[in-house]
């Protein structure tokens, strides 16, 4: 059931332009009787966003009420980059490519509210998954007053064929390709693209080759490795090889470099937010290299202590994005942790990428704490005495020794 229709005079919609969305914008109108304005985030999908704002004319949308920003290098600056950070992996191995993406779109939306004396946001995220709750932790979080409409919870469509129907009556344009079931459900942006439902949703089969659309196969990637270097400043990337470049242009073009070498590719069953299981698929060409190339600078660069830590947090960490608590006190103060513990993550990691592969080759850095004349086998003049080994392990032992003693004595 819909929330009061009398106390929406003007909503805020997360607007792709897709069929689903172009529908929840003529359901908006028809159900709230209120002004609609739409706001489409450019965050690197790879979509021509022109046709998103000619629909939204043809829907009746005014102009001014069309909000379309490019947000690549904020998106990249301010929210993947911190997340690399702490080499954010969700349960061991996803690179939380559509849940970074969404605290970004929750914010612009709630600014963009307030521009436009809005009441109201709404966003096209289903009732069964986990984009309604980042979404709306999101809005709450920033504009705790905020009245939140969520289509897939209230309206009666139930099925593709009554979307259908609900576009043929209020003459929304329907691609001919968007008549039939999809076959999968895509989501995407700089950093990945996840495809999820339908054909995947048996997780015994393989993903279809044609569900792949951000990397090459790695059986085809080229015979030869191509190798690389990139270059860290205070835990982010800034060029490679050599060159500086943008946080956007940097994870594009790691992007190309993953694609063409079959780099990035995920099959998935995840454990949702909302409790149930799920199948994806998931492509993170560039956020796979950057990755594997951070924590090589880290491993020179960070003290024992210190990157222990932040691997017992990082799960942590991890789960809060993904759950959708980018906002949250919790999620800043390990951020904060995580940002000092970066100071010194400076230098150049050299990498090779070969068929599905990133494999580190070298790594330097100006503040290195590996100390060669320490761990050299051969003799030298080292600040280290080979006997003192003997004190510290039986004070280590000592624990170890006591508790054998114990069992001789119980006869164990």
């Amino acid at each position: 059931m819909a929330s009061d229709t009398r106390s929406v005079k003007k909503v805020v919609l997360a607007y792709s332009g897709g069929l689903d969305t172009s529908i929840i914008l003529k359901w908006l109108q028809t159900t709230y009787g209120c002004e609609v304005v739409t706001f489409t985030a450019d965050l690197g999908q790879g979509e021509e966003l022109g046709p998103a704002r000619d629909k939204a004319l043809l829907l009746g949308i005014k102009p001014e009420n069309i909000f379309m920003d490019d947000l690549r290098e904020t998106f990249v600056k301010d929210y993947v980059f911190p997340m690399f950070r702490a080499n954010a992996l969700y349960e061991g191995v996803y690179l939380l490519g559509t849940s970074i993406a969404r605290p970004l779109i929750a914010k612009r939306q709630i600014e963009i509210a307030e521009q436009v004396g809005a009441d109201a946001v709404s966003h096209g995220a289903t009732g069964k998954g986990n984009d309604q709750v980042r979404f709306e932790l999101g809005y709450y979080a920033l504009k705790p007053d905020i009245t939140i409409i969520a289509p897939w919870r209230e309206w009666d469509l139930r099925s593709r064929e009554q979307l259908i129907a609900f576009a043929e009556a209020h003459q929304i344009p329907i691609a001919k390709d968007k008549r039939g079931e999809a076959p999968f459900s895509v989501d995407a942006n700089l950093l990945h693209a996840s495809s999820e439902g339908k054909v995947l949703e048996d997780p015994a089969q393989e993903v279809p080759d044609y569900v792949y659309s951000r990397t090459d196969g790695p059986e085809f990637a080229p015979d030869k490795a191509t190798v690389i270097t990139i270059d860290f400043k205070g835990g982010d990337a800034v060029g490679i090889n050599g060159k500086a470049l943008s946080p956007a242009t940097l994870l594009a073009e790691l992007n190309r470099l993953g694609k063409i070498n079959g780099i990035g590719r995920l099959d998935l069953v995840e454990n949702r937010f909302v409790g149930m299981k799920s199948r994806g698929m998931y492509e993170t060409p560039g956020g796979t290299i950057l990755h594997v190339a951070h924590r090589a600078i880290e491993s020179i660069t960070l003290d024992r202590g210190a990157a222990h830590l932040k691997e017992e947090l990082m799960p942590k960490y991890a789960e809060l994005i993904y759950n959708g608590f980018w906002f949250a006190p919790e999620r800043e103060m390990l951020q904060a942790l995580i940002d000092k513990s970066q100071e010194f993550v400076t230098g150049t990691v050299r990498l090779k990428l070969y068929k599905g592969n990133t494999i580190v080759i070298g790594r330097e850095s100006p503040y290195s704490l590996y100390d060669q004349d320490l761990v050299t086998f051969e003799e030298g003049a080292v600040a280290y005495d080979h006997r003192d080994a003997a004190g510290f392990i039986k004070l280590n032992a000592l624990r170890l020794r006591t508790l054998g003693q114990r069992k001789r004595k119980l006869g164990l």
